[in-house]
């Protein structure tokens, strides 16, 4: 779930744990109330924990993203530049949903004398199920 749809989430309960408050309390049953209250803390916070969960969770990608970036910056003829954490340059951008750019670090990628052949068919492999996803995430909205 990306940030939108987190903050969209977030509204709709804001908006609808007080409506239930109301409705208990026009038909007169006091449970309601609290349950309604304990409901929206605890909603509250399990809402506030995951967008700190994906905000803390985006920033590593993103400096795992600068420390590649610079790593094949500093030696651009080397495959295991291409590597931060075990984790491709290539799938840390498929990750954050930049496609394009994914493309071609791994032709670059493929291009390197040293690369592993089973390490470009994975990475090429993924690419195309992003592209895949997008495709049909596409053809939903149409």
């Amino acid at each position: 779930m990306n940030y939108a749809a987190t903050l969209a989430v977030l509204v709709v309960l804001s908006f609808s744990f007080p409506l239930t408050v109301r409705l208990g309390a026009q038909l007169g049953v006091p449970e309601v109330l609290g349950a309604s209250m304990l409901g929206a803390v605890l909603t509250f916070s399990l809402a506030a924990y995951v967008v700190r969960w994906q905000v803390t969770r985006h920033r590593v990608t993103v400096q795992r993203l600068a420390a590649a970036r610079a790593q094949v910056a500093a030696d651009p003829s080397s495959p295991r530049a291409y590597f931060v954490g075990g984790e491709h340059l290539g799938l840390i951008l498929l990750r954050l949903d930049r496609r394009r750019e994914a493309a071609e670090v791994i032709d670059r990628f493929a291009r390197l004398g040293g690369a592993r052949e089973s390490e470009i068919v994975a990475l090429r492999e993924a690419l195309s199920n992003a592209e895949r996803r997008q495709r049909r995430a596409q053809g939903r909205e149409a």
